[in-house]
């Protein structure tokens, strides 16, 4: 998912072989731009945390970490490699220590171990937690055929035509074809509709040609039903999607998060798209499954301020401000 958010932000970063050839100074360029002013630093101070309010032992970090390598060998002749992090005031001791990224607990270098393999090595240690990632400028994504593959004629292609036919009703089946014209190393589908109206032997839309909407929730649903047992973040939710489709959207997401097993975290500027999470708020299925959570900015530091679902009722009503 970092990397392809660097890639969204046009940071010159490309998954492929030629990362090998990465200097230190372009990889700490690279990841420092997640950071305040892209400063590369080593202490509390220059870190990225986020933290559980209830549990402050809960927490996932990022940094930069200055640390060195030890090797031990075992009672049985085995050898074993150990990182260890410096500490500021150990620096001057260690003339030879390298530069690595750590995530939480896992600390990979930035000179050695920056390469595609190795990555995905890191993001997939826990295989059984699913994560999709649905971005702002993301609407129809490549990954979509393979997704909607991965569910075809099981019980979760309907959830995807119910979802579409908020946008479309007579929406009637959906495939994912390739494109002939692109070569074989770029292989893509791309998805096509059939609509209950036309004539029987009419071909199928391209569903490009229908709107950023229709696509938008193609790709929200896709990734909610690939996501099971796991995590859905969807960034700016209501891109491309009218008002009066988004209560109707919001109750099939809380059904199927809930079907699923999936926790669902949509962020939003749109007061429309607030006011219709809290209308799907209102149903008794639904009045303890979803929360508004406000970042606010107090004396510098970002703390979230929640709101629960009587709150946000009378919010609503009284037209208050909860953005």
């Amino acid at each position: 998912m970092y990397f392809q958010l660097l890639e969204n932000r046009g940071e010159n970063f490309k998954r492929n072989e030629t990362n090998h050839d990465n200097s230190l100074e372009d990889n700490l360029r690279l990841f420092s731009s997640i950071f305040t002013d892209r400063i590369v630093g080593y202490d509390e101070t220059n870190s990225i945390i986020i933290k559980d309010i209830t549990n402050p032992e809960k927490q996932v970090k990022l940094k930069f970490v200055r640390y060195y390598d030890t090797v031990q060998e075992n009672g049985e002749g085995e050898k074993n490699r150990q990182r260890k992090i410096l500490e500021e005031k150990d620096i001057e001791k260690f003339a030879d220590y390298e530069i690595g990224f750590e995530i939480d607990s896992s600390l990979f270098s930035l000179e050695r171990d920056y390469r595609r393999g190795t990555y995905r090595k890191i993001r997939n240690e826990n295989n059984s937690c699913k994560i999709q990632f649905i971005e702002t400028k993301n609407i129809e994504r490549n990954i979509n055929g393979t997704f909607f593959d991965n569910i075809v004629l099981t019980e979760k292609e309907k959830y995807v035509i119910d979802a579409l036919k908020l946008i479309e009703p007579d929406t009637e089946r959906i495939a994912f074809i390739g494109n002939n014209e692109v070569s074989r190393y770029n292989y893509e589908k791309y998805a096509v509709i059939k609509l209950s109206n036309t004539i029987a032997d009419a071909s199928p839309l391209p569903l490009k040609s229908m709107g950023d909407g229709i696509n938008h929730i193609l790709t929200m649903i896709l990734a909610l039903v690939n996501a099971e047992n796991g995590f859905l973040l969807i960034d700016e939710f209501e891109n491309g999607l009218h008002y009066t489709v988004q209560e109707q959207l919001w109750k099939i997401i809380f059904k199927l998060a809930k079907d699923l097993n999936v926790q669902v975290f949509a962020t939003t500027h749109s007061k429309d798209s607030i006011s219709s999470f809290i209308q799907a708020l209102k149903y008794s299925e639904n009045s303890t499954s979803g929360k508004l959570i406000r970042l606010e900015n107090i004396n510098g530091e970002i703390q979230p301020v929640e709101y629960s679902r009587d709150e946000l009722l009378i919010a609503d009503k009284h037209d208050i401000e909860t953005r």
